[in-house]
């Protein structure tokens, strides 16, 4: 009961968040450059670092939640758990069955002088090491990961206050920042342009689209999917051509 309703409640939070990412990308849309920099009280000059901080308090920083780190005892469980060793549990408790609890109880013509474990322990023997290996050798390919991607940095130029295009990594931008956009970067958060030149993004991962999508800095009309804006562009889509001027418009979990 508990489940299902922590399920519904993620649901209609999700639903919730999920309406607000529409409307707000839908303002920034169908407005002109000048209202929606005075919405996000950004200019095209940059925002100064109080205002960073400001703006980081109010809207977060932007990262995207990940789900929590799977327990020691849940890997553990997983590791022994699989297809391989319930079929070798099978035999174990089969050979237990013929090999010792017969012979002991003198079932079945059994007599107490053929009881033998030793099939049994040969088994058990293969779980506990196929077990182990698979729960060692997770652990050190999740670690090897986790240290790779701390090693990678990726960044965007922004405009600051006396700082223009400044380099930062995507985890520093805010809500109001201008972005610079060239062939070949990454969508920092959910943007709207405000100046293109032969912009052209890959937003396959969001929509399916095997061709790039151009981008303008015009004033878009309302539609009933965000993805159709062409002046709106989304976090994590690729830069495949082209250069723009754009301002964050939502953040981390926001986008």
């Amino acid at each position: 009961m508990k489940k299902n309703l922590s399920t519904k409640l993620r649901l209609t939070q999700n639903a919730v968040l999920m309406d607000t990412v529409k409307s707000r990308l839908t303002d920034a849309a169908t407005s002109t450059v000048p209202e929606i920099l005075s919405r996000l009280g950004s200019r095209l000059t940059g925002l100064s670092e109080n205002e960073v901080r400001e703006q980081r308090s109010h809207f977060g920083k932007n990262a995207i939640t990940k789900g929590k780190k799977k327990s020691l005892g849940r890997r553990i469980a997983e590791a022994f758990i699989n297809p391989f060793t319930a079929i070798l549990i099978a035999l174990a408790l089969v050979s237990a069955a013929t090999d010792m609890i017969f012979p002991a109880l003198s079932m079945l013509g059994n007599t107490p002088e053929d009881f033998d474990p030793l099939t049994v322990i040969i088994i058990l023997t293969m779980v506990i090491l196929s077990g182990t290996l698979r729960f060692v050798q997770e652990s050190r390919s999740g670690n090897a990961a986790e240290k790779l991607l701390a090693m990678i940095t990726t960044t965007c130029t922004v405009d600051r206050k006396n700082s223009p295009k400044t380099e930062i990594p995507l985890e520093d931008v805010v809500v109001g920042d201008i972005v610079h956009l060239s062939a070949g970067d990454m969508i920092p958060a959910d943007l709207r342009i405000i100046e293109a030149k032969d912009l052209f993004v890959s937003q396959s991962s969001l929509t399916g689209e095997s061709e790039p999508i151009e981008k303008y800095a015009n004033i878009a009309q309302t539609s009933e999917s965000i993805t159709d804006y062409s002046n709106i562009a989304f976090m994590d889509s690729n830069v495949i051509s082209g250069s723009a001027m754009a301002v964050v418009v939502s953040v981390g979990d926001n986008t």
